[in-house]
């Protein structure tokens, strides 16, 4: 077991700092999704697909595996201090195939949420750290009758949350592991696509992090866990031609996940519109995506300090381009750009502004 999570933490620590996320939710998976601004509910991203809408990996023609990462470079400023968290990787492997004509399946692991900040040394901002990270593994299960699809992910979710600050009573990295799932449904008429999904709760249990935070803050006390909350959306997708115009909304519900509630974030409604335009060997994309943030003024002074000093999601509109070219019929390269304008928010007496760009990379394989 001790090996087995050696693995899994070494995996994680490409995935730190601070994501380009609606709350802490990457607001895409995979260059191609991020590349449209995170739409992917009713629109097919092949093996990538596998945690958008699991319904939609049907489109694989017979066998398909992407890999890559995502160079996040946040810019966060509390109180006039720039944090030290500046870069992070965040990896993402998909793989899918067509088992018979109605049944796909796949696997994979991908780095999904984080948020995090780095004051050590600084004097400021009580010198705090806080590192979170998430990654999910899972085995996506499709099957297509006619132009309905209908699919399910189940998730093995591995968590570490690290905080420090001026006297810190908290015990170094907890982790967790805590198994989940996606559900995801598609119908095609015509030239349109509609999509759901759903996506479970994910409560996990970080020892020694929350309960000490609360006390040495004189906070009511908080349990340890911090449940990565439900979500449901739905999209649509519309095809002119080589041309393809996606729509995709969701509810995050943060108020109501265990640990956010106690830091007062309120449920996000997130929009996101993409566009794709592909043409022989090559794809060209756009997207565009706004959730407001979850992070509201809160009647404790002390509960607005930590959310913008330790855990700044705040930034609402993110612009995005993308593109692919195929090199041979089996071999192709997605490229995508994301840029999430500065935020500036003053809660109490602290004051934040970031904003964050992201650069990803995945090479695909058709076989």
């Amino acid at each position: 077991m001790k090996s087995n999570v050696k693995l899994i933490t070494a995996f994680a620590v490409l995935s730190t700092a601070l994501y380009a996320t609606n709350g802490d939710h990457l607001i895409g998976i995979g260059a191609k999704s991020l590349g449209m601004g995170g739409a992917s509910i009713a629109i097919s991203h092949g093996a990538e697909s596998a945690l958008a809408n699991p319904a939609l990996i049907t489109t694989v023609k017979s066998k398909e595996i992407s890999f890559g990462g995502t160079m996040f470079m946040p810019d966060v400023e509390t109180n006039g201090q720039q944090s030290d968290a500046e870069f992070s990787v965040i990896p993402a492997i998909s793989l899918a195939m067509k088992a018979t004509d109605s049944f796909y399946w796949g696997v994979g692991m991908w780095g999904t949420a984080g948020m995090g900040v780095d004051y050590r040394g600084t004097n400021t901002n009580d010198n705090m750290v806080t590192n979170l990270q998430l990654m999910q593994f899972g085995v996506p299960l499709a099957y297509k009758t006619g132009s309905f699809s209908v699919g399910i992910t189940p998730v093995l979710q591995y968590g570490s949350l690290d905080m420090s600050y001026t006297g810190s009573s908290t015990k170094g990295v907890a982790q967790d592991l805590v198994f989940g799932y996606d559900i995801g449904a598609a119908y095609t008429v015509s030239d349109a696509t509609l999509g759901l999904i759903y996506k479970s709760p994910i409560k996990m249990h970080y020892g020694g992090q929350m309960t000490p935070l609360a006390a040495d803050y004189s906070l009511v006390p908080f349990g340890d866990d911090l449940e990565q909350p439900s979500e449901m959306g739905a999209g649509v997708a519309y095809a002119m031609g080589r041309s393809v115009i996606a729509l995709d909304y969701k509810r995050i519900n943060w108020a109501s996940a265990a640990g956010y509630k106690d830091f007062g974030w309120k449920d996000q409604d997130v929009f996101a519109i993409g566009y794709q335009h592909t043409q022989d060997a090559w794809a060209i994309r756009a997207g565009y995506n706004y959730a407001k943030s979850p992070i509201v003024n809160n009647a404790n002074g002390t509960i607005n300090m930590l959310n913008l000093v330790g855990f700044p999601a705040t930034v609402e509109s993110h612009y995005a381009v993308g593109g692919s070219y195929a090199f041979t019929k089996k071999t192709s390269v997605d490229v995508a750009y994301v840029y999430a304008s500065e935020a500036s928010d003053t809660l109490s007496t602290t004051s934040t502004k970031h904003s964050q760009s992201a650069l990803s990379m995945q090479v695909t394989f058709d076989f």
